[in-house]
């Protein structure tokens, strides 16, 4: 049988008395995403620094976040101020990651990603623009829309579109789900998901939207943080030298484009930013500058 060695229990009880506190005061200074940490708690590994951290100390951890707040946060979702962060049941961690997320969004909206809406005319080169963002900054993705056609071949549920029928659209609307969403060609439905965006800037991603400029506006009034940006032609005569070389449409067609491309410039002032898409190595990286400069790094304290 071991002997009993209280010397040895008593330092090392002392020592994660110390990483706790050293853990709860680099959260304070925002060097942990309190979901991620959150979610790692719930994990059968879980460091036992982080697993035994009182959930009252955690949220008290949080800049502007008080002992009363603590408090009541607890209270309403019934739990003990006692209750580790890894010793919670599957309903009350459930019900207060919920309010780990609402924390998060509202006191370290710093440490979150950009919403970006990126605007333009047909033609102007607004895909290639995302595609050169994309492939050489990871730390941005595009939003993924939900649609009521049907997926085409080759397409995934989640990586290509989300696909709903129309009661599931509907139901979206209804409840506010959706940042923006359109009818094209009075066919099938499209739609901006809000949790799906938010969940990108949760993890601190910048997520673009490439929509027209009616879809920026319900954007805007969704999300009044968001960036908009209006990517302009060199000129209206090398628009139209575009649309005429890529050759998806006939005569009739690029003059419906093109008229709608005037009504779309004559617009531009309402989007935060204009740049001008001469070179797209050099638009794309005067719009992944626009956004990071963009990025506030002060925590939102009340």
């Amino acid at each position: 049988m071991r002997d009993f060695d209280a010397a040895a229990l008593s330092a090392k009880g002392a020592l994660l008395r110390t990483q706790r506190a050293q853990l709860k005061s680099e959260i304070s200074r925002g060097q942990h995403s309190i979901i991620e940490l959150f979610d790692r708690a719930g994990e059968p590994q879980c460091d036992p620094v982080l697993a035994g951290l009182r959930v009252e100390w955690f949220l008290r951890s949080i800049p502007g976040f008080g002992v009363t707040k603590a408090q009541r946060l607890l209270d309403g979702v019934g739990i003990s101020p006692r209750a580790t962060l890894g010793g919670l049941r599957v309903r009350q961690r459930a019900r207060l990651r919920r309010d780990v997320v609402s924390l998060y969004r509202r006191y370290f909206s710093h440490d979150r990603g950009k919403l970006v809406i990126l605007v333009g005319p047909s033609g102007v080169g607004k895909g290639t623009i995302v595609s050169s963002i994309t492939k050489k900054h990871p730390q941005f993705v595009v939003s993924v829309s939900a649609t009521t056609r049907a997926p085409r071949s080759g397409e995934v549920e989640g990586v290509h579109y989300f696909f709903v029928d129309d009661q599931r659209f509907d139901q979206l609307i209804r409840d506010g789900e959706l940042l923006e969403w359109a009818s094209v060609h009075r066919l099938h439905r499209y739609g901006t998901p809000r949790e799906a965006v938010e969940a990108h800037l949760d993890t601190g991603r910048h997520v673009i939207l490439e929509i027209d400029i009616q879809g920026a506006r319900q954007v805007k009034r969704a999300m009044k943080s968001a960036l908009s940006i209006f990517v302009a032609p060199p000129s209206f005569d090398e628009l139209e030298r575009r649309l005429a070389s890529r050759g998806t449409e006939d005569e009739s067609e690029r003059a419906v484009r093109l008229a709608t491309a005037r009504a779309e410039l004559a617009a531009s002032g309402e989007c935060d930013y204009v740049v001008v898409n001469e070179s797209v190595d050099v638009v794309a990286q005067s719009i992944v500058d626009l956004v990071l400069a963009s990025t506030s790094r002060a925590p939102n304290k009340e």
